[in-house]
């Protein structure tokens, strides 16, 4: 008769020291009521395909996911996709794509949100409609026409009522609004006109305060130009899509379902939610390039650079900027750009050169530490 088990933590004990945390939980998980034979024969068999897939000692792997992202890389074209149906979010795809995620461009060339709501709510496209209306940046251009009378300098805003009552905004609080952005006290308020006397004495101070009240938020949030709502892939409600990312403030918001608001600023989703959130985006990131150009390249590379770029605690760049030109060998650095300056400043400074990497032995022309090339015979006397 067999005896079926209901906890099976003591079973995988001697696993742990063998097999990462999350596998043996993960198969904690699913054998759950088996009997132990077929727990032991499962875990077995796990751990044999887990030994067979490591990596040997000495394996060149960063030359090895270089390669394999580098050569299907070749292939990339220059085209920007499309959202399909919405011609007003382009998001760069292929090499420019990829070259910005390695790079960590400060900003993408075009940053994209994709905003999920809590199930209540993605259900109701017209509350989602609303939702996306409430987080567009509308700057004051779109509510006022600016007149600029040089000779008595002032600055007279003209509020459009009608726009005001669409985007439901009172005039009392666009006038504090206004004088809070440009800290200035409205001289007086005439009917839908806001009259600055700022008391510049040039006409060159006189039009950059008018700068100012031109860039002036009355409603939603910075940096969202643009949002539009989209069915979700399943039908199961709609999300927002959004030209411009500010990831920081558009969690603050009620309504937002947290764990699935996306932003394609790597930098971003570094400063607001840290360094691993940051690493599964550089992976989500480039492995979406690859997969839209239909390039197959094993997910481990891909982790393996995400990982190189982020083990200091911090993002770091693929480039001069970042890892290559942080080696510590003269030669690597060398090798990758700005050659003469690096062979200069070695020379000055009496840099010397261990030659424990890969690229520095290969322009020396002698064995690559690697694979049979890391094992030293010794001769005894």
């Amino acid at each position: 008769m067999k005896v079926m088990i209901t906890t099976n933590a003591t079973l995988f004990k001697k696993y742990r020291d063998k097999l990462p945390e999350s596998i043996v939980e993960e198969l904690e998980e699913k054998t759950k009521g088996m009997n132990a034979k077929d727990i032991k024969r499962i875990a077995e068999q796990v751990l044999a395909e887990y030994i067979a897939n490591q990596i040997q000692p000495g394996e060149a792997v960063g030359t090895i996911a270089a390669q394999s992202i580098g050569e299907p890389g070749t292939q990339m074209t220059m085209r920007t996709f499309h959202y399909a149906g919405v011609a007003e979010l382009a998001v760069p795809q292929g090499l420019p794509r990829l070259i910005e995620i390695v790079d960590l461009r400060r900003k993408p060339s075009m940053p994209i949100m994709e905003i999920h709501l809590e199930p209540e709510l993605r259900a109701d496209k017209e509350r989602v409609i609303e939702f996306a209306e409430k987080i567009e940046d509308v700057s004051l251009t779109e509510f006022a026409t600016i007149e600029e009378n040089f000779e008595d300098k002032e600055i007279n805003v003209i509020l459009k009522e009608d726009v005001l009552v669409e985007h439901g905004i009172k005039l009392e609080d666009a006038v504090r609004k206004l004088e809070k952005e440009v800290r200035r006290k409205a001289k007086k308020v005439e009917g839908n006109t806001i009259i600055f006397k700022p008391g510049f004495a040039t006409l060159s101070s006189l039009r950059r305060f008018t700068e100012r009240i031109l860039e002036t938020r009355l409603c939603g949030i910075k940096d969202i130009k643009k949002a539009v709502v989209l069915q979700e892939p399943d039908g199961s409600g709609w999300f927002i899509k959004t030209d411009g990312t500010n990831l920081k403030d558009i969690l603050k918001l009620d309504g937002i379902d947290a764990s699935r608001v996306i932003s394609n600023d790597i930098r971003e989703i570094y400063e607001t939610l840290g360094v691993e959130a940051a690493r599964n985006a550089i992976i989500k990131e480039a492995k979406e390039v690859l997969d839209t150009q239909g390039l197959k390249v094993n997910p481990r590379h891909v982790m393996l650079v995400a990982d190189v770029m982020c083990y200091k605690g911090e993002p770091e760049p693929i480039g001069r900027q970042g890892i290559s030109g942080s080696k510590s060998s003269v030669l690597a650095r060398a090798a990758f750009e700005e050659t003469v300056k690096h062979l200069h400043t070695a020379s000055i400074r009496g840099h010397e050169d261990k030659l424990k990497g890969v690229t520095e032995n290969i322009i020396v022309g002698q064995p690559v530490p690697v694979g049979t090339g890391r094992v030293k015979l010794g001769m005894k006397g």
